[in-house]
């Protein structure tokens, strides 16, 4: 008897998500497991190609619950960009142009830069 290709995708993932919660077995996340573990297995599966495991990041979002927490496939910005003319802009696009960006998006100040 052979096992199917679903059959044991479904078992790669039950035991990669096993792996997850262990590796979330701390004090303040204990509790969380079920709800992040998946989550941490479709981040990893969604880099997967090139494993570079530095392509994963977490941004903490002051304020609401734990349980709010979700995936982004792509970049996440913890801030909103604003400009001058801002409030009169279309806040909806229809077939937008997108561009990715491996950089900085803020200019630091010479300051912050001096070691």
């Amino acid at each position: 008897m052979s096992i199917g290709v679903a059959d044991a995708e479904g078992a790669r993932r039950t035991l990669l998500e096993k792996c997850a919660k262990t590796s979330l077995n701390s004090k303040l996340i204990a509790r969380y497991q079920d709800f992040f573990a998946p989550m941490i297995v479709d981040a990893v599966e969604s880099v997967k190609d090139s494993m570079d495991l530095t392509l994963i990041g977490v941004k903490k979002v002051a304020g609401g619950s734990v349980t709010e927490s979700f995936l982004v496939k792509g970049v996440a910005f913890k801030r909103t960009f604003s400009y001058a003319g801002f409030e009169q802009q279309p806040k909806r696009f229809a077939a937008p142009k997108i561009l990715l960006l491996n950089l900085e998006l803020e200019l630091k100040s010479e300051k912050e830069n001096v070691r």
